[in-house]
């Protein structure tokens, strides 16, 4: 008996729940975050287009030491052959993929127009990528690349921090005992040698910091010549680290 109640309720219920997704569709017609083409609200926020891109940006064989796109047949002792002669002072490096098309939309709607709402799509793309590596169960402390505090009262906001959150799982922790001391020129319009002399530096751990003997992972929305995160990594070792590795949203510049 009590089942005949259940079966017409649940059927009412389910049209009720029909109508008001009917309505809320009808009143707020969802759209594609990136191109804002109309969308079935089961397409996850992309349209098919997007999500085309996305998924090319985010394919591809790269170098695990300097993130650079490249063949495994290319590798040679860990290394592509863009990297035989650099020795980055971070372990290795994993991407979510290239900073292009809707890849490259996604990172600067959420950098710089404060659409933090990207930041666990991103973070997701970073933990499939991160869930892979060699290293990803032996990570003792997540840490943001950190702002200055000049550029984030400008901005409102560390986005590497935001993408931390979307990374780390017990027993890793987030530690934000990397700090920046130097207000920065922005590095996109630089070249890789004022790069590197432009975070030279500038960053400096605080004291009863717990780097020491720990395996850490440096989190960043970009890199492009690697300068932040060498002068960050070399940072982390001084102060003890045993091995710093780098995840990061997008590479860019892989022409170069």
């Amino acid at each position: 008996m009590l089942t005949h109640v259940r079966q017409p309720v649940t059927r009412l219920w389910d049209r009720v729940c029909r109508g008001f997704a009917g309505l809320d569709d009808l009143l707020f017609p969802p759209y594609c975050l990136l191109c804002r083409t109309p969308i079935d609200r089961q397409n996850d926020g992309l349209c098919l287009t997007c999500w085309q891109e996305l998924t090319r940006n985010v394919a591809g064989d790269y170098c695990r030491r300097c993130g650079r796109n490249a063949s495994p047949f290319g590798i040679v002792n860990n290394r592509c052959g863009a990297c035989q002669n650099e020795t980055p002072a971070f372990d290795g490096i994993i991407r979510a993929g290239v900073y292009e098309t809707a890849l490259r939309s996604l990172i600067l709607a959420f950098k710089f127009h404060q659409r933090t709402e990207y930041a666990p799509r991103l973070g997701r793309m970073m933990r499939d990528a991160l869930t892979v590596s060699s290293f990803a169960r032996q990570i003792d402390l997540f840490v943001p690349v950190p702002l200055h505090w000049r550029r984030r009262l400008e901005r409102g906001y560390n986005q590497a921090f935001y993408l931390s959150r979307h990374l780390c799982t017990p027993p890793a922790r987030i530690c934000t005992d990397l700090v920046r001391t130097r207000y920065t020129k922005r590095q996109w319009n630089l070249t890789e040698a004022q790069r590197r002399r432009n975070v030279k530096n500038a960053f400096a751990v605080r004291r009863g910091h717990p780097f020491e003997g720990k395996t850490v992972v440096l989190v960043d929305d970009i890199t492009t010549s690697g300068a932040t995160l060498t002068e960050c990594a070399n940072v982390l070792k001084a102060a003890g680290a045993r091995q710093v590795y780098a995840v990061v949203s997008a590479v860019a510049h892989q022409d170069k």
